[in-house]
């Protein structure tokens, strides 16, 4: 098998070395590892088609890795498995600014993208902290959300069109150049959040935005947090919303204790909210925030470099996680209703299970999608604490993953937001377009 992936796609790119493999089977939060048989890393949506049939052929399972930043053990190999890359799948097309798309390589990162579109004298409407690693293949297959899905959406309002290596070795092609195509199935959907059980993104076409000549950024304290989410409630449904974070004021003070970015204003929750249109919003966001339970006056930013600082706050927190070693991540995907209740009964049960351990929420008020961090639980106690705070997200109304996907680590919990029926109907599409179910078999499915 080794021989013949060599033959696809040259000796130097598949790669037996174990340093290598190793580095390349671990989690990126640092939790979680497996082992692997091989790295191959195709050039092209041929080579990848090839190096599927052959890995299925030889029996082999294959999972997919993209930026590798998945937090749910997404990209962790549990079968000795061939890791098939998409990092030189990096291809950038030209934007197309009349129709506003542009073609990409699924091994593109998001900054790359950006950065094409801002040249074009637009934005991709999707954007995370991890821009600089995360891959738009991999976003996609996750069906990515982040930082402007309040107003933007998620990834799959992006995708416009796609091709994907099938795990018989063919290759699908959905590509149109009208803006609307309702011929047939929706197959760009059906692959968009499969997580890549169901074949490999190798190339996408996604939609740009135009970019808004004005913007104004605020910082906002609050001393409670059901007022911080009534606000969020009133800001989500306004015309210009571009972006709408909750910071635990914990999270804040320690990111200036460790990286020196203090918050701007006092409060034991903050709330970050950016307005973005063809005109000033500062007046308007002023009138939206007269009457609204603040800590104290909120800090705005209606230049460049101020909004970069008041960001700052909210971007430094993915820096600051692993002060204390891995943190045990949870993606929280709640009813707006159930939020500080929620924030409540978490650290009750943190604080009941592990001693020492530091909660930490943030994350998309607008849509109830929240990342709750605890840091300091040593690997040993972690099974004490994740079945539970899984039972207290469904108790709450919740959801097993909002914008992170399922992956390896969530897999058992995948019944708790889905029906026996539902499930069955995804293992009858993976059986389908997987009979032997080698490609990433750790993800999603038990």
């Amino acid at each position: 098998m080794l021989r013949s992936l060599q033959d696809v796609v040259g000796s130097s790119h598949v790669i037996t070395d174990s340093d290598v493999l190793d580095g390349r089977s671990v989690d990126h939060t640092g939790r979680y590892r497996g082992k692997a048989s091989a790295l191959v890393r195709p050039g092209s949506a041929e080579q990848v088609a090839e190096v599927l049939r052959i890995c299925r052929d030889a029996g082999a399972h294959v999972t997919v890795q993209g930026g590798r930043t998945s937090l749910v053990a997404g990209t962790v190999p549990e079968h000795d498995d061939v890791l098939l890359s998409t990092e030189r799948l990096g291809v950038l097309g030209d934007v197309d600014t009349v129709e506003r798309r542009v073609e990409v390589g699924a091994g593109a990162t998001l900054a790359g993208v950006q950065q094409a579109a801002s040249a074009a004298g637009l934005i991709f409407g999707v954007d995370l902290a991890a821009r600089d690693t995360a891959t738009v293949g991999g976003m996609a297959s996750t069906n990515a959300g982040g930082l402007r899905t309040v107003r933007y959406g998620n990834m799959g309002e992006q995708v416009i069109g796609l091709q994907v290596a099938l795990p018989d070795g063919s290759l699908l092609r959905r590509h149109s150049l009208v803006r609307s195509d309702n011929t047939g199935y929706d197959l760009p959907a059906l692959f968009v959040g499969a997580e890549g059980t169901l074949g490999v993104i190798t190339a996408l076409d996604l939609r740009l935005h135009p970019s808004p000549s004005h913007r104004v950024t605020a910082v906002c304290g609050f001393a409670d947090l059901d007022a911080l989410v009534e606000a969020g409630r009133t800001f989500r449904d306004v015309d210009g919303i571009a972006a709408l974070e909750l910071i635990d004021g914990r999270a804040a003070a320690l990111s200036g204790e460790h990286l020196g970015v203090s918050a701007p204003v006092d409060g034991d929750w903050l709330l970050l909210v950016e307005l973005a249109a063809d005109h000033d919003q500062t007046e308007r966001l002023a009138d939206l925030l007269d009457g609204v339970a603040l800590a104290g006056e909120p800090a705005v930013g209606v230049d460049t470099a101020a909004q970069q600082r008041l960001w700052r706050v909210r971007e430094s927190l993915a820096e600051v996680l692993g002060v204390y070693g891995p943190p045990l991540k949870f993606d929280v995907s709640l009813p707006l209703s159930s939020i500080s209740g929620f924030a409540r009964d978490a650290v009750a049960l943190i604080e009941g299970q592990v001693d020492d351990a530091l909660p930490l929420l943030f994350g998309h008020i607008g849509e109830g999608n929240l990342h709750l961090n605890v840091l300091r639980v040593p690997l040993e106690q972690e099974k004490a604490l994740y079945g539970p705070m899984m039972d207290l997200i469904a108790a709450c109304g919740g959801n097993v993953s909002s914008e992170h996907g399922v992956g390896t680590r969530k897999r058992p919990y995948l019944d708790m937001s889905r029906e026996p029926a539902d499930i069955a109907a995804m293992r009858a599409v993976k059986a389908a377009l997987d009979p032997t179910g080698y490609l990433n078999a750790a993800v999603l499915f038990d």
